[in-house]
C-alpha cells in the first residue's frame, strides 16, 4: 500500500517559554524536526511527507530536509492542531494515499518499530495509533488539593504517530465541523465511528513540551546514542576488451573498449554496492546478483545500488558519504567526474558535497597499466539506527 506521513510543525511553542518554536531547537546535533524527517524520509521512507507548519518557516523546512529519499512539501497551518491535520489532508485530495500517518513534530524518538506494528495494523482496520499504559496513580484536581482517585487500569497514554486509511480519515475530518476542535486524530476518528486499534507505544517517543523535556531527551540520546556511525568498503576488477564505451560509476564513456561482466560490468557501482553492503553486514555483491543468475544479464548496474540502499534502510542505516577511486590507464576519468559524481549522488539520495570521485594510474604497472582491466574501490559512510534504543 502506498503511504504518506504529515507531520504537524506548525505551532509556536508558546508554553515552552523559547522564542524559537520547539520543533525547531537543535537535538543531538540536529533540529527537533529533522528526526521525524528522517524517519519518514530515510528509515521508513513514505512516498510523500507533508509538514504543516508556520508559512515563515517553509524555507527552513525545505533546507532542513536536503538529503531525504522522500520528497518533502510544506503547507501553512491552521489556528488549531485540528485545522493544521485538515490542512495537510486536504493536499493529499487529488493523489490520496493508500495510508497516511499523522504525527507531532515533538515527538522526534518515535521508532521504526511504531511504524512497523502500525503498518501491520491497517491490514486489519481503518485506524492504529500507539498508546502506553499510565503507571502513575492518577487524583483529580480540587481547588489547589487532591481529590478522588481515578482507575488508572482502564485508561491509556496516546502517542503519535497515528495511522489510518486515507479516505477513512479523510472523510471523518470532512464530516467535522469547520472549527471543530478535538485532543488528537484518533479522536476524530472516533467521533465519525471508526474503530481504532491499538499497538504498543514507546516510553522513549514522550512529547517535547517544557526546557526539561528537551534537557531530559538530550541527557539520553548523548548517554545512548540513536545512530551509530559504520564504514563499508567495497573493490571490484573488471577487464577490458574491445567494445563501444565503458559504464563507470553510472555514465557511459564513448571509446573503443567494454568492460567484460555479466551485468553492465560498471566497476565503480559495484564497488559501491560492496562497501553499502558491508556498513550493515549483509555480505557482497556476488551473493546478491550471482553471475549465475540470468536475470542481472546486461543490467543496469544502478539497479543494483537501489536494491542495497532498499536492504539499508530495513537495517535501519542510510548513506551519508561516499569516497571511490577509479584505478586505470583509460579511459580517461577527468572529463566525467563531475557527471559520475551527479549521478553516485543521485542513486544514494546524497548531497554532491557528500559524494567525492577520484582517479588514479598503476604507473604502467601490472594488468592495470598494461591497459587490461579497470579496477575501483569505494568507502561508505553510513548512520545505523540502533535497534536497542
Amino acid at each position: 500500500m502506498s503511504a504518506a506521513a504529515i507531520i504537524v510543525a506548525a505551532g509556536q511553542g508558546a508554553r515552552f517559554g523559547d522564542p524559537t518554536p520547539k520543533q525547531f531547537l537543535p537535538l543531538a546535533g540536529k533540529p527537533v524536526l529533522r528526526w521525524s524527517l528522517e524517519l519518514f524520509g530515510l528509515t521508513r521512507p513514505c512516498a510523500r511527507i507533508v509538514v504543516v507548519c508556520d508559512p515563515d518557516r517553509a524555507r527552513e523546512i525545505e533546507t532542513m530536509a536536503a538529503g531525504l529519499k522522500t520528497p518533502v512539501e510544506t503547507v501553512p497551518g491552521g489556528e488549531t492542531r485540528t485545522a493544521s491535520v485538515r490542512a495537510g489532508l486536504e493536499t493529499m485530495r487529488g493523489n490520496p494515499p493508500d495510508m497516511v500517518f499523522i504525527h507531532d513534530a515533538a515527538r522526534p524518538l518515535a521508532s521504526p518499530r511504531l511504524i512497523d506494528d502500525l503498518s501491520a495494523a491497517l491490514d486489519e482496520a481503518s485506524a492504529a495509533a500507539a498508546a502506553l499504559p499510565v503507571r502513575d496513580a492518577l487524583k483529580r484536581k480540587a481547588e489547589g488539593l487532591l481529590g478522588e482517585e481515578m482507575d488508572r487500569e482502564s485508561l491509556m497514554a496516546m502517542q503519535t504517530p497515528q495511522a489510518f486509511a486515507y479516505q477513512a480519515i479523510m472523510d471523518a475530518y470532512d464530516a467535522l465541523p469547520p472549527d471543530a476542535v478535538l485532543s488528537d486524530d484518533v479522536a476524530v476518528a472516533q467521533r465519525a465511528g471508526m474503530e481504532v486499534r491499538a499497538v504498543p507505544g514507546d516510553r522513549m517517543n514522550f512529547k517535547i513540551t517544557d526546557p526539561q523535556d528537551l534537557a531530559m531527551m538530550e541527557s539520553l540520546m548523548n548517554a545512548k546514542p540513536a545512530m551509530r556511525v559504520a564504514t563499508g568498503h567495497g573493490f571490484d576488477v573488471h577487464q577490458l576488451i574491445e567494445g563501444d564505451g565503458v559504464t563507470l560509476c553510472g555514465v557511459h564513456i564513448d571509446c573503443d573498449k567494454r568492460l567484460k561482466g555479466h551485468s553492465d560490468a560498471d566497476a565503480g557501482l559495484h564497488a559501491i554496492c560492496d562497501a553499502m553492503l558491508g556498513t550493515i553486514g549483509a555480505g557482497d555483491i556476488g551473493q546478491h546478483f550471482p553471475p549465475s543468475d540470468e536475470a542481472w544479464r546486461d543490467a543496469d548496474s544502478a539497479a543494483f545500488v537501489t536494491h542495497c540502499l532498499s536492504l539499508m534502510r530495513e537495517a535501519g542505516a542510510r548513506p551519508s558519504h561516499c569516497d571511490v577511486t577509479l584505478i586505470c590507464e583509460a579511459p580517461k576519468v577527468g572529463p566525467h567526474r563531475t557527471a559520475m559524481q551527479a549521478r553516485v549522488a543521485e542513486l544514494l539520495g546524497l548531497p554532491l558535497s557528500s559524494v567525492n570521485i577520484k582517479a588514479t594510474t598503476t604507473e604502467k604497472l601490472g594488468f592495470i597499466g598494461r591497459g587490461e582491466g579497470v579496477a575501483a574501490e569505494a568507502i561508505v559512510t553510513a548512520e545505523v539506527q540502533r535497534r536497542d534504543v
